[in-house]
């Protein structure tokens, strides 16, 4: 996501004719938007996104297992 933000403040920049950006060419220019989309497609085919997601929806879980055990007074479970 940063790799977009960095690609579309260049490509204004660009085409504001805004400081060194202007002189610059445009491949460098739009560089940022070609490795958001190799990062892309390289988190989807190797899992990370997918892996991320569900690593997110176990710590939803238990936060609220948890939080459902500290309301009825059993304090949270103690992992090993």
């Amino acid at each position: 996501m940063y790799l977009l933000g960095i690609g579309i403040v260049l490509l204004l920049m660009k085409y504001l004719e805004i400081g060194p950006v202007a002189i610059w060419p445009w491949w460098v220019v739009l560089s940022p938007f070609a490795l958001a989309a190799a990062w892309w497609t390289w988190a989807d085919m190797t899992g990370y996104t997918k892996r991320k997601a569900v690593e997110r929806e176990n710590e939803r879980r238990q936060a609220r297992i948890d939080r459902s055990r500290a309301d009825l007074g059993m304090g949270p479970k103690k992992r090993k």
